[in-house]
């Protein structure tokens, strides 16, 4: 059980009591859960907002959606689960006749029933098919894209999305391998990104292919662009004095996260040297600390997964339309 007494065999929730606490959740509230998962989040929302808080679940996993109803059964018509992408948050509450929200949450990890589940192809733990999708109804999978890119795709993706310096030497050793054929499997492909790796960078602390996994996950997710549009989306539907609270797990989310947020409570968007503001922009956010909250010892040790997890909160402000 965690600590709102929602089971957490599925995903333990990372940095809950700091998500709650930085939501500043009052009861009636409507609240959104973006990335549902197990629907620790969530539970602990409904829970911090009786008797009559309302929470929105969202997910693309129609694992995680089965997983959360049997989770989140107990606040009955309290939880509405919808299977979709939080990109389109806008577009879900406004299907459900919802306006304005009093705050949002977004957990951007893999949960541990993905990484878990050999079948998904996220973790090259165990031999599995090359998939990585998080709604299994998408079109491209990892293997696809593997196989399909040419040296140049592989190699941006390898860098941008993973920060990979050996992102080259990578994407030209997969090219060179499908000759002989497609490549299949999450064993295959570690074991090839770790041979194309110099022998000094075979046996770091992480796994030599720990980074290039990472990249193509968020290219068959389309991960960024989803987070981009999902914040934008997300600042549109909160109430003023609404909390929007975010969890990544690398550098590259969290940078964006802070970029984004930073640029909505600047509001003026006109370059540094014109002397009078001529877009008329107005801050839509206060940002709540610069610096994000980070997982305690005792969480991390709980919770190794916990360890790269960084939870950054705006607050919505000015008048909405």
């Amino acid at each position: 059980m965690n600590d709102a007494g929602v089971p957490s065999a599925y995903h333990e929730p990372v940095l809950l009591e700091e998500v709650l606490e930085s939501l500043s959740l009052k009861p009636g509230g409507i609240y959104v859960d973006g990335t549902l998962g197990g629907g620790g989040h969530a539970g602990g929302i409904l829970g911090a907002t009786s008797p009559d808080g309302v929470l929105v679940g969202i997910d693309r996993d129609d694992d995680a959606l089965a997983e959360s109803r049997r989770a989140l059964e107990p606040f009955g018509r309290r939880a509405i689960l919808v299977k979709g992408n939080y990109a389109d948050l806008g577009d879900i509450l406004a299907g459900l006749g919802i306006d304005r929200v009093d705050g949002i949450v977004l957990d951007l990890g893999v949960s541990s029933h993905q990484l878990e589940a050999a079948e998904r192809g996220f973790s090259f733990s165990k031999p599995a098919p090359l998939d990585m999708r998080m709604d299994r109804e998408a079109s491209t999978t990892a293997r696809e894209l593997v196989n399909r890119a040419d040296a140049r795709e592989l190699q941006r993706i390898l860098r941008d999305y993973g920060e990979e310096l050996m992102a080259g030497r990578i994407a030209r050793a997969i090219v060179e391998r499908r000759k002989a054929g497609p490549i299949e499997t999450t064993d295959e492909l570690a074991g090839l990104i770790a041979s194309a790796m110099p022998a000094r960078m075979r046996h770091g602390r992480i796994h030599p292919a720990t980074r290039s996994f990472q990249a193509l996950r968020i290219a068959v997710n389309d991960e960024l662009t989803n987070l981009a549009r999902g914040i934008a989306s997300g600042i549109d539907r909160l109430k003023e004095g609404g909390r929007f609270a975010v969890i990544t797990f690398h550098s590259l989310e969290d940078r964006m996260v802070k970029d984004l947020f930073r640029d909505a409570s600047r509001g003026c968007t006109c370059p540094p040297d014109l002397p009078v503001c001529a877009c008329g922009g107005k801050p839509r956010l206060r940002v709540i600390a610069r610096r994000p909250i980070r997982p305690g010892e005792a969480e991390m040790e709980r919770n190794p997964r916990a360890r790269s997890a960084k939870l950054r909160t705006a607050e919505r402000i000015g008048g909405c339309r």
